[in-house]
């Protein structure tokens, strides 16, 4: 009797915790399929990687997503301006990637409820708005960046321009409007799977292996101080094409949609890692080839676009190189598209009670496809009209980026320390520790990132000054925190028993968390920043455009 009240519950606590009745039931995934009453342990290998293989798809979607059009141009100039020196960045940003996206997927199988809703039921609608509309913004910017990825490789391979956009559009689109979760996971894997066509051009073109293995372990700041400016604002551009704020939503709402639930987590997580192997391969290769590629001629130090990546790679090993490197730019650019688009619909789905799922037909979620095309038809139209500030939308979008990601970072930490979002699945403490010391990384790369806009000749020394002030004022918050820890009443330890069958209560039935003063203030600050910062820098931004 035991085993079957268990079995009852696992089934049906999906159905108290989801906001659409599309978002239960078998999992469809790309490479298998799990019953919904398939509750039976998984104790052979061959039963576990059966599982794993129907589990794979949202950590290895949201990985490979982010290495985009705007990931080829920051790996792409990192290598070609700066050789290996860079790549050290590429493995401290590691643990920042699974840290933070294990922390959303977590939230997603255990909800069963979007990022952007729950930010609006916990934190109220001003903060449930902001966090839909900067990302609605941002995640129209960033496919226009797609969409000139798109131009870029298609006029590297002599194809025509308007005719390349529309097809990819039109690609795009009907990918999603299969009315199948499945058959739309099946193109996106084979376009992941096409994301490793960066690695044999690793291999024609014959980088210093022994080089790249020691800029990966050694920190090095090409320039000296003369060029800390130019350098730090890579860097930053590197962490925001890394880290970006769109791939918490997805990957969240993605679980979801996959009906992915908490007994399944250790393979979500593997999914996890697999994706972050592929992403750092990625990137390493690129900026390993590109170094490679330009060092000793005119071109180092000269970085254009992507496009002028595929014209060096054609000089130095030959047209194939350059023709595989534009094959994989395409396809990067289709598969960010995907995750970009389809990250706006789910939260707007989640916040306004349309129904959003990849299981429902067009005719079944006519909001949720229709943002989803739209999105998609305006980045298209966008990058064909005739003297477009194309390179002022992928400059405005790594800015923005880089100034809304400490918001998104900071919400994931409080929405991972409410008990009655993730009872039993709430951060322990050495989660939050990092996390926090993350948080902060991030708030001082955002500030350096507004003032390097807002004046573009900011000096090395005023850099340092900005890092040294925000390291003061992290050592004090984290020793506040720690004297009131040490001081306070020491909390209940976490009960984690049975936690894989504990899913979150509906949204109506949980109280609205009690702000102490301490996070009053910090959220009253970081709104204001957030407010100020981005006005700051579309006034900047349009005023660069009116000035061209």
């Amino acid at each position: 009797m035991t085993t079957v009240t268990t079995v009852t519950n696992v089934s049906e606590a999906p159905r108290a915790a989801v906001l659409d009745d599309a978002h239960v039931g078998d999992i469809r995934g790309a490479l298998g399929t799990i019953k919904l009453d398939d509750t039976a342990p998984r104790t052979g290998l061959s039963a576990k990687l059966k599982t794993l293989l129907a589990i794979v798809g949202p950590g290895l979607i949201v990985m490979v997503g982010d290495n985009d059009a705007g990931a080829f141009a920051t790996y792409g100039q990192a290598g070609q301006n700066y050789g290996t020196h860079l790549l050290w960045t590429l493995l401290l940003l590691v643990p920042v990637l699974y840290v933070n996206q294990e922390m959303v997927l977590r939230l997603g199988a255990v909800t069963g409820v979007g990022h952007a809703r729950l930010i609006l039921e916990r934190f109220g609608k001003f903060w449930g708005a902001f966090s839909v509309i900067d990302l609605f913004l941002l995640n129209a910017l960033t496919l226009v960046t797609e969409f000139i990825g798109i131009t870029l490789a298609s006029g590297y391979l002599g194809l025509p321009k308007a005719a390349s956009v529309v097809l990819a559009a039109g690609i795009i689109i009907a990918s999603a409007f299969t009315g199948s979760f499945q058959r739309f996971e099946r193109v996106a894997i084979a376009l992941c799977a096409a994301s490793l066509l960066l690695v044999p051009i690793y291999f024609m073109v014959h980088p210093h292996a022994s080089q790249m293995a020691r800029d990966f372990v050694v920190p090095n700041m090409p320039g000296g101080t003369g060029q800390l400016s130019t350098v730090m604002l890579l860097i930053i551009g590197i962490v925001g094409t890394t880290v970006a704020p769109w791939q918490l939503f997805f990957q969240q709402s993605y679980v979801i949609d996959k009906r992915i639930t908490p007994r399944f987590m250790k393979y979500e997580k593997a999914d996890l890692w697999i994706g972050i192997a592929v992403v750092v391969i990625g990137a390493a290769a690129m900026m390993g080839f590109t170094a490679a590629t330009f060092a000793g001629t005119h071109g180092f130090g000269q970085f254009t676009d992507a496009g002028g990546i595929a014209t060096g790679l054609e000089h130095k090993a030959g047209k194939l190189a350059g023709v595989l490197f534009a094959i994989a730019l395409l396809d990067a650019s289709i598969i960010g598209a995907f995750a970009v688009s389809l990250s706006t619909a789910y939260a707007i789905g989640d916040v306004f009670g349309i129904k959003h799922s990849l299981h429902r037909g067009v005719k079944g979620a006519k909001g949720f496809y229709a943002v989803y095309a739209g999105l998609v038809a305006a980045a298209a139209a966008i990058v064909l009209i005739p003297g477009s500030p194309l390179g002022l939308l992928t400059e405005g979008v790594q800015t923005l980026a880089g100034v809304l990601l400490p918001s998104a970072s900071v919400f994931l930490l409080l929405l991972c320390n409410d008990k009655a979002v993730l009872g039993p699945w709430v951060n322990g403490p050495k989660t939050n520790a990092f996390t926090s010391a993350v948080v902060g990384v991030l708030v001082a790369l955002s500030i350096i990132l507004t003032a390097s806009v807002l004046f573009p000749d900011i000096s090395s020394g005023a850099i340092l000054d900005i890092m040294a002030a925000c390291g003061v004022v992290g050592v004090l918050a984290a020793g506040y925190a720690f004297t009131r820890r040490r001081t306070g009443t020491k909390e209940d330890p976490i009960d984690r028993t049975g936690k894989d069958e504990w899913r979150m209560p509906p949204l109506e039935t949980l109280t609205r968390p009690t702000m102490s003063t301490a996070r009053k203030i910090g959220m009253g600050t970081l709104r204001t920043y957030l407010l100020v910062a981005m006005i700051l820098v579309v006034i900047k931004i349009v005023q660069v455009a009116l000035g061209n």
